[in-house]
This record gives C-alpha cells, structure tokens and sequence, in this order.
C-alpha cells in the first residue's frame, strides 16, 4: 500500500518521480504573482502562532470552516483565542478530504515543520505545540521562510497609490531574495460607485503630485505611477477583472464618461463598460511600452454577501466561481492591442474550470 506522504505524494508516475527528484526539486521558487505582505518581509516579521501564519487571512480556510458549521466568531472574531480558532480548522481537515485544501496542509506541515502527521481533532494539540516552538526559532521568521523554500524572486499584488516603501526598505536591507512590486490598478478603472472612485482619484493626484480634474489628467498621473513602479524593479502587471472589457468607444465617449463619474453622477452599464475597455486598453499600451507582462485574473464574481462584504471587507471568503462567456471580448481586447502592435506577452488565469 503506498503511504499517503511519502517522498513520492502526489507523483503518480516514473516519469512525473524522475522530473521531480532529479529536476524540479532542486530549482529555486521565482514567484510572479504572490499576496505576500511586503511590511512583514521588510520587518523579518515573528509570527506568534501557527494560527496567525496558517490561518490568519486565509479565506479559502474560512470558507471551509463555514461550509463545516464553525461560528464565525472562530474564523474572524476577535473573541476567541489562537488555539480555538486553530482547533476549530484541525475539527474542519477531516471533512476536506479530496478537497486540494488537504493536500495543501499536510504538505505544508510536512515540508514547513517537518511534520508527517495527519492532522485531526486528536493530534491538534501537539501539532499545535509543535509548531509554535518552531515558529518561535529565528530561521521561522518571514524572510526565514522564504530561505527555508529556496525562493529567488517573488512578485507582490500592489496597487499604483502604493508608497513601495517595504519593497524600498527590504531591497536596502541587503536581503538576498528579490521582492518586486506587481502593478494592480484595479481601483483606477472602477466607476461602479463614484464617490469610490472620486476618493480614489483624489488620492492618486496627491501620491503622483498631478493636479487631476480631467481624464487625460488622470492617465498622466498613472503614467507617473506606472514610472515609478518600473524604477523599483516592476516588470508586471495584474488585472482582477470579471470578465473581458471590449466595447466601442471613442476618445470623446470616455473623457465625458470621466467627468461625469468625478462629478458624482452615477454611469449607466454601457458607460461602465466602455470606461472599462478604454483603461484595459491603456494598461496594455503602457505594459507594452515598458516590455512588461500582463496577467489577467478574471472569471470570478467578487462579494456576493454584502451584509459580510460590509462586516468584514473584501477577500474575506464570500467570493465565487463566475458563469461569463468571455472568449470573444477576450478576442477582440487582445487583437486591439496586436492591431497596433502594442500587444505585449500575456498570462492568463481562468477561476472558472469549466471555460
């Protein structure tokens, strides 16, 4: 019988063993898209618990706690101490079986702790234990972690009002993985609420030192931004969409668009939509003008549970799969930019499987 976490997990062949041992396994890890929170590598963060580290902002956690009948309160309350909350997750693994969240955990605990135990309700409190001690030792710090996995580079999600600062500080540390900022101006394109968007753009005016009352206005102080992110080792950017922008629209069309959101109004659909594909567009254009990459996260349907998106925030686990037909404004958005050749290398990811 083949044990569940032997050397070979997860590799079901000898070609897959032999690529994997003799190849991949000794490769560094180079991270192009990553959430990691630049602060805690500046700082060499000490986590104080295996619960902050494992489960400390992992919605996908959350989710399956909820789904399992666990209160809210051990998920994000403020309530509850670390090992409840963790007792509450070890009560919850069971139940995830063939779920990837499985796997996820005994890998981590495996090659993280050195861990090969199942964990369960009656192994959590020495797994637990076991952990935190380690977590304790100075090799278990953040940037101790990113040693332990032999990362190379690793790339963050960064919005263009971003100071950079920790990437700034973790670079000047002498810190020898690499931490670049990824581009992620998600904000600068979305006009659904425009007293959102008006707050957004006032603060991008006062990061970029651009006085913004017009469209043209605003591109120029992204235009700064997307300088500034490149001057600090940025080579991609990321793009949290629905689903593909692609409408018509004309330079005019969208400079009237801008002043009436900026001025409070709300947009009606079509007028969301063709601000949309004009910023897709201008994204790209910049990309392409500095060589970067672009990466499109899309497929998904974000804050489904308002009543929970005004407790607790975006990313919080209330997001889901989405049912959009996207290949052809997806079509049409690239050929755009390839027209003018200003299409430049792409990665796309889908969170719908079925598409």
């Amino acid at each position: 019988m083949k044990n569940f976490m032997d050397e070979n997990f997860l590799l079901q062949t000898e070609t897959a063993q032999k690529l994997y041992h003799e190849h991949a396994a000794k490769m560094p890890i180079i991270d192009y898209h990553c959430h990691l929170i630049p602060q805690m590598v500046a700082d060499d963060y000490k986590f104080k618990s295996l619960t902050e580290i494992w489960l400390g902002g992992d919605h996908y956690k959350w989710r399956a706690m909820r789904t399992n009948g666990v209160d809210e309160r051990f998920c994000t309350g403020k309530d509850t101490t670390d090992w409840e909350k963790f007792e509450k997750w070890a009560e919850t693994v069971p139940y995830t079986f063939r779920n990837p969240l499985y796997h996820w955990t005994h890998l981590e605990l495996k090659t993280a702790f050195g861990i090969n135990k199942i964990l369960n309700p009656q192994t959590a409190r020495e797994i637990y234990d076991e952990c935190n001690e380690k977590l304790a030792q100075p090799e278990y710090s953040a940037r101790g972690m990113m040693r332990r996995y032999h990362v190379e580079a690793v790339c963050t999600t960064d919005d263009p009002i971003d100071s950079l600062e920790y990437h700034i500080k973790t670079r000047e540390s002498g810190f020898e993985v690499k931490m670049l900022p990824t581009w992620r101006p998600d904000k600068a394109m979305a006009v659904e609420v425009p007293a959102d968007f008006r707050a957004y753009v006032e603060k991008l005016a006062e990061v970029s030192g651009i006085t913004i009352s017009n469209f043209d206005d605003m591109i120029t102080a992204l235009r700064k931004r997307h300088d500034f992110f490149a001057e600090q080792g940025c080579r991609l950017s990321d793009h949290g969409i629905e689903e593909f922008y692609a409408e018509d629209y004309t330079d005019a069309e969208i400079k009237a668009i801008f002043n009436k959101v900026y001025g409070g109004a709300e947009l009606t659909k079509e007028e969301i939509l063709k601000f949309k594909s004009a910023m897709l567009v201008i994204f790209g254009e910049m990309d392409w003008e500095k060589g970067w990459t672009q990466q499109f996260h899309y497929g998904a349907i974000r804050n489904n549970n308002t009543r929970m998106f005004k407790l607790l925030g975006p990313d919080t686990g209330f997001d889901s799969i989405g049912e959009f037909t996207t290949a052809k404004a997806m079509a049409k958005f690239l050929d755009r930019l390839n027209t003018n050749g200003k299409l430049t290398k792409t990665i796309l990811y889908n969170l719908n499987p079925c598409a």
